[in-house]
């Protein structure tokens, strides 16, 4: 049995099920159901994986193999990239439907209908296959990516889980 990989998708399922009611609890006001199936948000489910893959794999193998050692290294560099790149997009993504909600607000209709009909008739080709009023598929899920605290979250509940796994299945399958 693969219990390293076992750890690993338990973290991510137990991360994504939780958020929900964390946000809750934290009076989130956009706390909505789709935080269990979206990317983002407390805590990291990236992290979770990647830590409680690390910790079984030391608690399986030993802190000196070579597999603690890719797993660690690509752990840092999925938890570096969900608190900087994923997150600056996700930020990105929300100023631009600002914008955009702003200007399509103070669009008249017979400027709407002009820019319909420019992109229908292939003028502009970067908005070709868009209507201007249904460009919300287009946004960037405000979350994204995570802040700092979430990815630690993440990592400390990703070590419980793998915790926690190693000793019921050592203590039903032992």
């Amino acid at each position: 049995m693969n219990l390293p990989l076992i750890t690993a998708f338990a973290a991510i399922i137990f991360t994504q099920l939780i958020k929900y009611p964390i946000a809750q609890l934290t009076n989130k006001k956009s706390a909505s159901i789709d935080l269990v199936t979206s990317t983002g948000g407390m805590p990291s489910s990236h992290s979770a994986a990647v830590s409680s893959l690390i910790t079984a794999l030391t608690l399986e193998h030993g802190f000196d193999s070579p597999l603690v050692a890719i797993a660690t290294v690509f752990g840092v560099i999925v938890m570096f990239d969900s608190m900087g790149v994923r997150r600056q997009s996700g930020e990105q993504g929300i100023v631009l439907d600002i914008l955009a909600r702003h200007h399509l607000a103070e669009l008249s209709a017979l400027q709407r209908e002009n820019i319909t009909q420019a992109a229908n008739s292939k003028l502009n080709p970067v908005i070709d296959d868009y209507e201007i009023d249904d460009y919300k598929h287009m946004i960037i899920n405000k979350y994204l990516g995570h802040k700092p605290t979430e990815v630690i979250v993440g990592v400390i509940t990703g070590f419980t889980v793998a915790l926690f796994i190693r000793m019921t299945y050592y203590y039903f399958f032992s």
